[in-house]
């Protein structure tokens, strides 16, 4: 199995690294949460420019509108999602894009914002209630369309990602079947892998940003990356964000092509080594960047939020383990 990206993945990844990064810079994420924060953190006229350049219809046939490229394409994307904490419900739009009829096609093009929650799951808590047009469960006999407007419930004060707004919720309407069960259970599995992805680019963000902070921080007359406790932590960043590129990008490619390992193993892996390493590396960029790293004003507390949630997303790392452990 070869790895190594082709040009054309490449330039599609440094291209949506140039657009998130151009839209979605430092100021504008800070502002977000220092300057205006506000109920719901979709930029409406943000999201029409992600359909637009492909967010959500990558993996869409190119005769049906979409770019027609794959679970491995999208893990760039993603990834690169993950680089700058672009908020809302990236995944969920992504996976209701390619769902027949005008919820698909309103997906792919960024008219309609689309969460996703697992039925099963308590507590049920919403992400972005406030900015849905339509809410998409996951059951065990497929995928039901939810109408936002008639679930009732309670908006959490202090959600743990200041980005993420989180409504907590007692029960869901019946809903509409859209999809079946082995739909449901793709979702499942690509909105692992993509989820990863956005935690791979959390991780190899917070890398650079201790490894920065290392070769600037001067202590007793020195910059603290010469000494070795300090070396030892971004090596482990490091070494940990590499396996979770590993994992993500075996998965994304199994996917497009099962012919070439386990699915189910190689998706539980990447989820489980994109959760430790974005975890772990906010833990360790914290401890790099000393006493400022505990600060508001430090972004490094913004990346370890948004992977914590991520975490609980598509199976925790309890429940993934459990089901590797099956497959042995």
């Amino acid at each position: 199995m070869d790895f190594q990206l082709s040009e054309d993945q490449r330039d599609l990844r440094n291209g949506v690294r140039e657009f998130c990064e151009g839209r979605f810079d430092r100021d504008r994420m800070r502002k977000l949460v220092d300057v205006a924060p506000a109920p719901g953190m979709v930029d409406r006229a943000l999201w029409k420019e992600l359909a637009e350049t492909g967010f959500f219809s990558l993996r869409i046939a190119e005769a049906d509108g979409g770019v027609g490229l794959g679970v491995a394409e999208a893990a760039l994307v993603y990834e690169e999602a993950g680089r700058v904490l672009l908020p809302g419900p990236l995944v969920a739009t992504h996976l209701a894009a390619s769902l027949p009829g005008d919820l698909g096609t309103g997906a792919a093009a960024g008219d309609a914002v689309v969460g996703l929650v697992e039925g099963d799951v308590w507590p049920i808590l919403v992400e972005h209630m406030d900015a849905l047009d339509v809410l998409l469960v996951l059951t065990d006999d497929g995928i039901r369309r939810v109408d936002p407007s008639t679930v009732q419930g309670t908006a959490v004060a202090h959600p743990v990602d200041p980005f993420t707004p989180v409504t907590a919720v007692d029960e869901l309407p019946a809903g509409e079947l859209v999809a079946d069960a082995a739909v449901a259970e793709q979702w499942r599995r690509i909105g692992a892998v993509l989820t990863g992805a956005l935690q791979l680019g959390i991780a190899g963000r917070l890398t650079e940003m201790a490894t920065q902070y290392a070769k600037e921080r001067e202590q007793f007359g020195r910059v603290i990356g010469s000494f070795q406790a300090v070396k030892h932590l971004c090596a482990e960043m490091l070494v940990r964000t590499e396996i979770a590129r590993a994992a993500v990008y075996a998965a994304a490619v199994t996917l497009d092509d099962p012919a070439v390992g386990d699915p189910e193993v190689a998706v539980l892996t990447a989820k489980l080594m994109g959760d430790d390493a974005a975890t772990r590396n906010g833990k360790d960029a914290t401890q790099v960047h000393g006493g400022m790293g505990f600060t508001w004003e430090v972004d490094v507390h913004l990346y370890l939020k948004r992977a914590w949630v991520h975490a609980t997303q598509f199976g925790g790392a309890e429940e993934n383990e459990e089901a590797l452990a099956a497959t042995l």
